[in-house]
């Protein structure tokens, strides 16, 4: 049976490719309904029925950031053979990425919602939860090398992963301001010359 209506005159994915950007570059408060539109190339009542709102395509932008400029770190998090060299290519490649030149600078799930009115705290609290689940990943990943002998049996993995996120926070934030790769770079021998004091277990 053939479908009824009119086809989308739009590609969807490339379409929601460039709301992220926007998004990403000028965070979700400043970004306007015609900013979108414009960026995205189709008219208002093409956005609000292929996305619904706003606030879901905003959504949709930080699943595909997730998805795409989220997966290295990822796969370093779950692949890479010890804590430290996963922890490192992580802190190394959000140093390239950040300010690569071909994306807007520094980390969208930092940057795009760190201020908000009360009547967007939903998107505020989506990207805490969003920044959160990347600490804990980090955080299971140093619980492994505990459980492989690779950190002593003490070590408060949630404290060191909650440092090193800091740390790439602080990257972003950075690289937003103008940061250069090898000035972020510097930033990551310094914590990484950290670890054994950060992964040293507290006194008891």
């Amino acid at each position: 049976m053939t479908a009824r209506g009119r086809p989308r005159a739009f590609d969807r994915d490339t379409a929601l490719r460039r709301a992220m950007e926007v998004f990403w570059k000028q965070g979700y408060e400043a970004t306007s309904m015609t900013d979108l539109t414009s960026a995205m190339g189709i008219a208002s009542p093409s956005l609000y029925a292929a996305f619904g709102s706003k606030e879901k395509l905003f959504r949709e932008a930080i699943a595909l950031y997730g998805a795409t400029e989220g997966a290295p770190m990822t796969r370093a998090l779950t692949e890479l053979p010890s804590a430290r060299a996963a922890v490192e290519a992580v802190l190394r490649e959000n140093a390239r990425t950040y300010v690569a030149g071909d994306s807007p600078s520094g980390c969208m799930i930092v940057l795009a919602a760190t201020n908000c009115s009360p009547a967007n705290a939903p998107v505020q609290e989506h990207l805490a939860t969003q920044r959160k689940a990347g600490a804990e990943l980090m955080a299971r990943r140093l619980e492994r090398g505990v459980e492989e002998g690779e950190l002593p049996a003490r070590t408060d993995t949630e404290a060191m992963a909650a440092f090193y996120t800091t740390v790439i926070q602080g990257m972003s934030v950075q690289a937003r301001d103008g940061a250069t790769r090898a000035d972020l770079d510097k930033t990551v021998d310094r914590a990484m010359a950290a670890w054994d004091v950060v992964a040293a277990p507290p006194p008891e």
